[in-house]
């Protein structure tokens, strides 16, 4: 599912917040420290992760066994780009930080599809309530490129393709989405991300999605990161090793 540049909201009458996606590979020499120093190391670390600056709301995944050369996602959404920065330079200024690479990173802002018109549904795409998380058990996000000959198509026909395509979606309330609109901010037009209670449910709104006319209009949405919603202590222990 995707959102599309909007022209519609009145940019000052609309909250726009920054949302952040960092997913992070902790090296093996990490593990290779003695057993206090790495105590304490994380405990500053996970302490970051568990107050973070004011006004940033976050959430943390496990990427451990689904995707290589990343194990520890963060979810960040605010008003003000400084706290995203602020929150990754003192996690970079940890004893960890020394340990860390970043290995994806994606930026963009949340707002309403014009493609709704004034009939949304609460809890359908673009909407207010998409924009903060569900906090269910999964989530799995990408980028999201549309081919350029998708903008030259009349608006009303673009309209109509993305009609089908939110219809297709209503058949699986269990999933959540939300959009990040990345134009002239990062490498993507889109960054997409799903909640869902069931992995499965996911699986089958994708592949039910693949006949649609609009993924016609696809050109790039990889790569793709499975992760599972933890705890900042459960996210570093996991992506530590456990003994």
């Amino acid at each position: 599912m995707t959102g599309e540049p909007s022209g519609a909201p009145d940019a000052e009458e609309e909250a726009r917040d920054f949302v952040k996606y960092t997913l992070l590979h902790l090296r093996p020499e990490w593990r290779r420290l003695p057993r206090a120093e790495r105590a304490a190391g994380a405990d500053r670390f996970v302490g970051l992760l568990e107050s973070p600056p004011p006004g940033l709301l976050l959430r943390t995944y496990s990427l451990v066994g689904t995707k290589a050369r990343a194990e520890m996602l963060v979810w960040m959404i605010g008003e003000r780009i400084e706290a995203v920065q602020e929150l990754h330079a003192r996690l970079f200024g940890t004893p960890v930080g020394g340990y860390l690479d970043t290995e994806y990173s994606y930026l963009g802002m949340g707002r309403r599809s014009e493609y709704l018109g004034d009939h949304a549904h609460a809890g359908q795409e673009g909407t207010a309530s998409t924009r903060r998380p569900h906090d269910l058990p999964y989530l799995v996000i990408y980028p999201f490129v549309k081919r350029r000959d998708w903008y030259a198509l009349p608006f009303e026909q673009r309209r109509r393709i993305m009609g089908e395509h939110f219809r297709i979606g209503h058949r699986y309330p269990r999933v959540q989405i939300h959009t990040g609109y990345s134009f002239g901010l990062d490498d993507a037009e889109f960054i997409l991300a799903f909640e869902a209670d069931s992995l499965a449910d996911f699986l089958d709104l994708v592949e039910a999605l693949r006949p649609s006319e609009a993924s016609r209009y696809t050109a790039i949405e990889t790569p793709i990161f499975t992760a599972t919603r933890v705890t900042p202590r459960r996210m570093f222990e996991l992506a530590e090793g456990l003994e």
